[in-house]
């Protein structure tokens, strides 16, 4: 069956929109594209462009996972200013259907098809078949999903917020510096230290209870002074952002009981590269009391893969109603 095909694929986050075509059931991906969120005014604009660049036309169906929370029909995404009506981007694309997730269901439902290469393991035991697995990922912004099994080899994907939760401090450094951070933010959510923009408020909130002038650092400047060791800051931020990780990640794995694991996605621990202390985070993760034997004994990868979530947006399309 080539029920709607081709289809149009995007995986639309903060910072960058993914595209990709896909001709047929079972077919490649082609024409895979990262544009910039800015370079468009709108998801149409940026959706057209792409056709257009590739020659494309008349997609059937589009899937798209985007970097909110999909409650009705108009979307407004939290860390992008575009705005849209799901039911008036399909008319004026001319589709037969469009189904529009959160871009962090749309990546949990590529984790099936994922393959070893596709990903770095990062410590614990083996993976239980047929149970529940969970997933985030800093980016722009804390992406969280998960996806549970139903024992016959399938699964439901979460849809939800996670990177919005209050977060926690573990110790007295940490609680130091979420207090630095109310400074700023009345709400210290999980998504406010565990994301690009995190890493720069966790650098500046260093930097406040070390009695240092901050200087103005994007993301990519902490990350590259925290892998090159030249600023003293920016590498705790980096570490403290390890720890914060690692114990999110672990409170989420209780909270969903993940004995089929956990993945983490996003482009922000990837770039991190070595700075990103492997040890550390499975410390963190593991770090839950009375319950940590059986942290210790679930497995979290690392996924490696460039564009996963556009494979998870035709899976959508497929299992979504």
């Amino acid at each position: 069956m080539n029920q709607g095909f081709p289809r149009l694929l995007g995986d639309i986050g903060g910072t960058n929109a993914r595209w990709a075509w896909q001709a047929s059931a079972g077919a490649d991906l082609q024409d895979i594209s990262v544009q910039p969120c800015g370079a468009s005014a709108s998801l149409e604009e940026s959706a057209k462009g792409y056709l257009r660049a590739h020659g494309h036309q008349n997609p059937q169906w589009a899937g798209i996972g985007i970097a909110t929370a999909i409650t009705g029909d108009e979307v407004r995404m939290t860390n992008n200013d575009w705005r849209f009506s799901i039911a008036e981007f399909q008319q004026t694309m001319g589709l037969q259907r469009c189904l529009v997730v959160n871009d962090f269901t749309s990546l949990a439902l590529s984790l099936p098809a994922l393959k070893p290469s596709d990903l770095l393991a990062i410590g614990g035991g083996a993976a239980i078949a047929d149970q529940t697995i969970a997933l985030l990922g800093p980016g722009t912004g804390l992406g969280v999903s998960g996806l549970i099994a139903d024992g016959k080899g399938q699964y439901t994907a979460l849809s939800g917020e996670g990177g919005h939760v209050t977060l926690a401090a573990a110790d007295d450094r940490e609680a130091a510096l979420l207090s630095a951070l109310r400074k700023t933010f009345a709400h210290v959510s999980a998504e406010r230290v565990l994301s690009g923009p995190g890493l720069v408020n966790l650098y500046n909130a260093v930097c406040a209870t070390e009695g240092v002038a901050p200087k103005a650092l994007s993301p990519a400047d902490v990350t590259d002074a925290a892998i090159a060791r030249t600023d003293a800051q920016c590498v705790v931020a980096v570490e403290y952002f390890t720890r914060f990780l690692g114990s999110v990640a672990g409170n989420l794995a209780l909270t969903l009981g993940s004995l089929g694991g956990l993945y983490i996605g996003g482009g922000i621990v990837p770039r991190l590269g070595a700075a990103f202390d492997q040890a550390l985070f499975r410390q963190q993760f593991e770090a839950k009391g009375r319950y940590q034997a059986l942290l210790q004994s679930m497995p979290v990868w690392l996924i490696t893969a460039s564009t996963p979530a556009l494979v998870g947006a035709s899976r959508a399309l497929d299992v979504l109603s």
